[in-house]
């Protein structure tokens, strides 16, 4: 389990982040081959099987409920969490009225003055549930959970996109956010 674990966040690493530190190309909308990418994992020292790579797109116990990959045929990709330059080939989606983003009580003076923003990555990612918007923020500490009005962003234009159970979007004003654990309790 550790070595596919380890292979999960290296893949991760690749696909979403630098794809040229294997001497890989990914296309606009962050899909590649996936012989492409055995073959570049192995140059670099990093074997994976076809039946590994299925296991790390299929594996909830590996990857986790959000799913880090996604595999069409004989192309793969990271779903989300991109920092290099892809687009989104989906339609938008209509978002619940309300989602959730974890985060720590040190970026909420930030978060209280831009709002939601993507900072290195592509997309601002949210949750429908808050108990995993809480596990986010815990990775980093002692969870907040931030309410999303994602019903009036939809309504004032901005645009939405789920992959899996984690829905994308550009940024989140300052007045759509609501604080649903006090800082004081971080």
């Amino acid at each position: 389990m550790t070595d596919l674990v380890a292979a999960s966040k290296h893949l991760a690493f690749v696909l979403r982040h630098d794809p040229a530190s294997v001497g890989l190309v990914l296309d606009p909308h962050g899909w590649v081959d996936v012989t492409d990418l055995l073959a570049a994992l192995a140059a670099h020292g990093h074997r994976l099987s076809v039946d590994q790579l299925d296991r790390l797109v299929d594996d909830r116990v590996v990857t986790g409920d959000k799913r880090r990959f996604e595999r069409r045929g004989t192309r793969i990709r990271a779903r989300h969490g991109h920092s290099v330059e892809v687009t989104w080939d989906g339609p938008p989606t209509t978002p619940p009225a309300l989602l959730y983003h974890g985060t720590v009580a040190r970026f909420l003076p930030a978060i209280r003055v831009q709002g939601l923003r993507p900072g290195q990555r592509r997309w601002v990612h949210l949750s429908d549930d808050p108990a995993a918007a809480a596990d986010v923020g815990a990775r980093r500490g002692c969870p907040v959970v931030l309410r999303v009005d994602a019903a009036a962003m939809h309504a004032a234009g901005h645009e939405f996109y789920r992959s899996g159970s984690v829905w994308l979007t550009a940024s989140v004003p300052p007045a759509c956010l609501h604080e649903d654990t006090p800082p004081s309790a971080a």
